[in-house]
């Protein structure tokens, strides 16, 4: 089996979404799988196979235009730095070379006033001097970008540009060496150029400001620390550093009002925290020795000491922004056929310019106005809009799902939850808060006294992963455990041991003792050598947004289901407290996986879990939705993660998926709508190259604005 290495770079020269085309199609034809191109923020995955070097595909990619400027096989998520790339340099930018070309540009528009059509400044040969500085610089950017997209294939919409403004410039450089100076139109190339530029630059910062919630959580990333150290002398000293110096296993200080630098572990003190960034919840939590912190949340109160326990890229922050990347680089259903169009979008109006100067020529029998149509034509189309329709939604609907402790794995579970038909939850730390009291026990065995059960069953539950196990690990942890000869924990049963005297003891279910008796009431029962020695009640208190939650989906017609391994008469208790429709109950998890396939035949079904016991059964449903606390496991587990056990943000992430897949619906009816109409309306000569040029410019604006609303327009 080949190895595959992760590949992730920030790319720089993407002005438009064909470029995410061309750049996606040839990582395929290179053999890269999981291809990954994100034209908002230049980021570029792909899994790499060892078909072709990489420095093989870095220099490919560079013979299509673009330049990697950042090669990382780890995550990258600081995708400023290619704008950062970008302002280097003179006119290396889209705001820079408009800024050159205004001033040239301004002086030749000055012909649309009569009082000036006699100033020598309105000559042929001054015109030429004035526009040429524009075009060589217009020639240089959408002349080469044009000819090389060309040349590989997969023309980009600076072809189109690229075209029309040298129509104008040589019809006009014709009609001054024949003296025909009805034919000098150096002002449209020019404004053409100019314009186009603007427009770029205009969309560039409306596209970045799509990223601004992705941006916030980047941006906390690096901040200074208070690191303590130890002289020879065993004195303590704390020192500043930047949190990137950082190393796994430093010992840090945090104060009230700063922010934890990066993820670590309390070892003394107790603090107030507001874990907002992460969770989108303000309100402070508290914690205590060997409580975990996640860098980038704010200390509102107290001093800790804190070992760090995890920097640079293996932090949540950076697994929530890496995770959030690439999946804006992934493309939902909804964008394949925008991304077809696009493919074959230039070709098509360059023919369609191509007819509207042949036939505005017949009609009209004057070429002079039937080349302006035709360049109309030309720099009015945008397949921009319809690359971009997409990408742009996505961008701010998984930025504000971030922000609001909402992290969707992929661009398609967004997609998905507007068809949601039924929801399935898991019991255990998902309707409950997973936290368990002892609420009752007794022994049965009088040969054994209080402390030998306690001890028997804290040996036992000690080494399961189940949530009521962590309980007497907590409550009834004792010195001198019971050392196992053997110890095994069977899902949906519980957990079994031999000592060295070959005795079996086992503690679980109901399951476990239903040959011994007929009482099916109690959580855990203990045998000893197939006799029941004792059993366990444990309590869990529901959550208490569990209620509106259900009443949610109920108002959006969505089917609530509840799948537990408990007892039938338990799960139908919580059941009817919550108003929950249907009760599958005492199943193991291969049962539950089964369960949830069938669901998902009968009609798109969601499924909330941990993210750890129920994993089979997430991966099985239309959307999995794990409940688990902010860890890498869980990131891996499910499509949809709720941070911190956000169950309460559940509602806001099925809103958020319905209204991304609007809005994307919303931009993909303007961008085509756009085209159908501006074209025809060109062609016809109602529009001037310089005023297409201006609204092709500002049509990619409207898609970041509405696509904009999405970070603060209600979704629930």
């Amino acid at each position: 089996m080949e190895a595959k290495e992760k590949i992730n770079w920030t790319v720089e020269g993407m002005d438009c979404a064909t470029c995410a085309l061309t750049i996606n199609k040839y990582l395929n034809k290179e053999g890269a799988k999981d291809v990954r191109v994100n034209f908002a923020t230049g980021n570029v995955s792909f899994e790499n196979s060892g078909s072709a070097p990489v420095e093989k595909i870095s220099k490919g990619l560079a013979g299509l235009g673009y330049k990697v400027v950042n090669k990382s096989a780890a995550p990258s998520h600081g995708h400023d730095h290619s704008h950062e790339e970008k302002q280097s340099g003179f006119l290396k930018n889209n705001q820079q070379r408009f800024w050159f070309c205004l001033p040239f540009t301004l002086v030749l528009m000055l012909h649309m006033f009569p009082a000036m059509h006699d100033s020598w400044l309105m000559q042929p040969y001054v015109q030429l001097l004035l526009c040429l500085p524009v075009y060589v610089v217009g020639t240089s950017f959408f002349g080469i970008s044009a000819w090389k997209s060309i040349r590989n294939g997969m023309p980009n919409m600076n072809v189109l540009i690229a075209i029309g403004a040298t129509a104008a410039f040589i019809y006009s450089l014709y009609g001054l060496i024949t003296g025909q100076h009805a034919y000098i139109f150096f002002e449209t190339a020019a404004t053409v150029i100019t314009l186009v530029f603007l427009g770029n630059y205009v969309e560039e910062r409306a596209v970045q400001s799509t990223q601004s919630q992705l941006k916030k959580l980047a941006e906390t990333q690096v901040v200074m620390a208070n690191m303590i150290a130890y002289d020879s002398d065993h004195n303590e000293n704390v020192f500043p550093v930047e949190s990137s110096a950082l190393r796994t296993g430093d010992l840090i200080l945090l104060k009230s009002g700063e922010q934890v630098p990066t993820d670590c572990k309390i070892l003394w003190g107790d603090v107030s925290v507001n874990e907002s960034i992460i969770t989108g919840e303000s309100v402070p939590v508290s914690k205590g020795k060997k409580a975990r912190l996640i860098g980038g949340s704010i200390i509102t109160d107290g001093t800790a000491k804190a070992q760090v326990t995890a920097v640079g890229n293996d932090t949540v922050l950076s697994g929530i922004i890496h995770m959030v990347e690439e999946a804006q680089g992934e493309k939902p259903p909804v964008q394949q056929m925008a991304d077809k169009i696009s493919a074959v979008f230039i070709p098509v109006v360059l023919g369609i310019a191509a007819l509207t100067l042949i036939i505005n020529w017949v009609v009209l029998k004057d070429f002079t106005p039937s080349l302006m149509r035709a360049i109309a034509v030309l720099v009015i189309a945008c397949p921009c809009a319809m690359g971009l329709a997409t990408p742009a939604a996505i961008a701010v609907g998984l930025g504000r799902g971030a922000r609001n402790g909402i992290l969707f794995r992929n661009a398609t579970s967004l997609e998905h939850f507007k068809d949601i038909r039924q929801v399935v939850f898991d019991k255990t730390g998902t309707l409950t808060t997973g936290k368990f009291s002892i609420s009752n026990y007794k022994i049965l065995d009088p040969r054994i006294d209080e402390a030998a059960f306690k001890l028997l069953v804290y040996s036992l539950e000690k080494y399961s992963n189940h949530p009521i196990a962590k309980v007497f690990a907590k409550e009834w942890k004792a010195n001198g455990e019971i050392r196992w000869q053997k110890i095994d924990e069977i899902k949906g049963e519980g957990m079994r041991a031999s000592d060295k005297g070959g005795n079996e003891y086992r503690a679980g279910s109901y399951k476990i003792a239903a040959h011994l008796t007929k009482d099916d009431t109690h959580n855990i029962y203990v045998v000893e050598n197939n006799q029941l020695i004792g059993y366990i009640d444990v309590v869990d208190e529901l959550r208490p947004e569990a209620k509106s939650v259900v009443n949610y989906f109920h108002s959006k017609n969505i089917k609530t289901i509840l799948l537990s391994g408990d007892k039938k008469a338990k799960a139908e208790h919580i059941a009817g407290i919550l108003g929950i429709d249907e009760v599958i109950a005492e199943k193991k998890p291969e049962e539950k996986l089964a369960i949830v396939a069938k669901k998902n035949a009968e009609a798109p079904t969601a499924m909330v879990g941990d993210g750890i016991n129920d994993a089979p059964a997430l991966a099985q449903a239309t959307i999995g939705i794990s409940m688990s606390d902010a860890s890498q496991i869980a990131m891996q587990t499910a499509q949809v993660v709720l941070m911190n056990h956000g169950l309460k943000n559940l509602p806001t992430a099925l809103g958020l998926g319905r209204h991304t897949y609007k809005t994307i619906k919303e931009n993909l009816f303007w961008a085509f709508s756009y085209n159908i109409i501006a074209i025809p309306v060109a062609a016809l000569g109602f529009l001037t190259p310089q005023f297409g040029a201006l609204v092709m410019a500002f049509s990619d604006v409207v898609l970041a604005l509405n696509s904009g609303r999405l970070a603060i327009k209600k979704v629930k």
